[in-house]
Parts: C-alpha cells; structure tokens; sequence
C-alpha cells in the first residue's frame, strides 16, 4: 500500500473543523503541531513589537494515495484556503516508506475494497 503525507497549515480556530472533515473524508488519523510560525506575500502586522497575525497549527495526516486528493480538497475547503487570503495552505508529499501502520492497513483495506465494488 502507498501513501502519500498530506500538510496543512490552519488558523488555530480552524483546526478541529480541518481534522473533522479529514476523518469523514478517509483519514484515520492526524498528528497536529501548535504555535507553528510563517509568513506569506505581505509581512507580518505588529505592534509595539508583538505580532498580530493569528496562531498556526500545522496537521500531518498519512493518507493512503487513492483517498489523498479527495483529502486534501476537503481539508482546503474546511480550512477556507481558497476562500480567504492568509488562512492557510495544504499540500501532498510521497511518501517511500512508513512503518508503525500496519493496523491502519488492515482497515484501510477493508474499506478500499467495499469501495471498489
């Protein structure tokens, strides 16, 4: 089985909406890192040397390839990417290998194969 590692990184207060709609839309799991920091075409707002931009997270989730896109189109919807400037980003990388899944595989092929009928 391939996977592929899905990124996104997502306002704070979107982060359960992202990892929600992720699980309903194949994912069977997600690991979600806080206080992540970056910057994109204008610089950062501050004040008095604080800044004003709001706080990142950014969630992996391993995705087996087929349910990937489908993934990742539902986490940038969920996220509002497209709809609202600055909110966030998702992208896919290949991943070569993984181990420590082998149970995810097991119900990640059941699943593909009712699927497939």
């Amino acid at each position: 089985m391939r996977f592929k590692l899905l990124v996104a990184l997502v306002d704070d207060h979107l982060t359960e909406a992202v990892t929600e709609t992720a699980r309903e839309a194949g994912a069977t799991g997600c690991t979600v890192l806080t206080n992540a920091r970056g910057e994109g075409l204008k610089k950062k707002k501050t004040f008095l040397g604080l800044t004003l931009e709001t706080q990142r997270d950014m969630v992996l989730l391993l995705v087996e390839e087929h349910r990937a896109r489908s993934i990742l189109e539902a986490v940038g919807d969920a996220g509002e990417f497209d709809a609202t400037p600055g909110t966030g980003i998702a992208f896919q990388v290949d991943v070569e290998d993984a181990v420590g899944v082998a149970h995810q595989v097991e119900r990640i092929a059941s699943t593909l194969e009712t699927e497939d009928l």
